[in-house]
Formats: C-alpha cells, sequence, structure tokens
C-alpha cells in the first residue's frame, strides 16, 4: 500500500512482497532524480549472477537469507544486514531461502 502524505509518502512494504515460482520479483518503491528504491524477492535458490553497477547501490536485507558476494568477499544475508557497494565493484547475491531485500541505487554519484 503506497499513501500520499504532506511530507512524502507511506509504503507497506509487507504489502508489497510477492515471490514468483523459481524466480525474482522487483518492484519500484520509490523513484526521485538521482536515486530509486526497489523491493526484490528472490525465491529460494535464486541468484542474481555476478556483476557490477556504474553507481553505488545499498542492499538492507529485511526478511530470509541468502550470500552476497562483494569483490571477493562472501557474506552472510540475513534480516537487518546491509551491504554498501561503490560503483564499479562485481557483486552477486543468492538466495538460500526465500530472500527479501531492498536496494537503493544513487545513480548521480
Amino acid at each position: 500500500m503506497k499513501r500520499q502524505i504532506k511530507e512524502g509518502f507511506f509504503i507497506d512494504l509487507e504489502d508489497m512482497i510477492e515471490f514468483a515460482r523459481d524466480g525474482i520479483v522487483s518492484k519500484t518503491v520509490a523513484k526521485k532524480p538521482g536515486s530509486e528504491v526497489s523491493l526484490f524477492c528472490m525465491s529460494t535458490g535464486q541468484e542474481l549472477s555476478t556483476h557490477s553497477a556504474s553507481f553505488p547501490a545499498i542492499i538492507h536485507v529485511l526478511k530470509g537469507k541468502g550470500q552476497i558476494t562483494l569483490g571477493s568477499q562472501s557474506y552472510e544475508a540475513k534480516p537487518n544486514t546491509w551491504f554498501y557497494m561503490p560503483k564499479g565493484i562485481p557483486h552477486s547475491v543468492q538466495a538460500t531461502e526465500n530472500l527479501v531485500f531492498l536496494l537503493t541505487l544513487f545513480r548521480g554519484q
């Protein structure tokens, strides 16, 4: 649920969570000049293969478990873990159980 309020807007992320059978669901939460926030829902076993971006980004894990690789280091992804990725760093995400995270992109950086 997304509601406009005087100072911005309110979103209940729980209402946005949706898993595709053997897939990945991505939904835009907010998009403003220079930044974008998306909610990712990855079914168990799904993977975002190694790639890099031309701008910095942050992953904030909300639910589930997985592995996030930044450069040559792998980390456990679990609720309330937070990952900063400078532009150009190779990274990947693998869901070891249904995984939900917010991805914030800083496009103008």
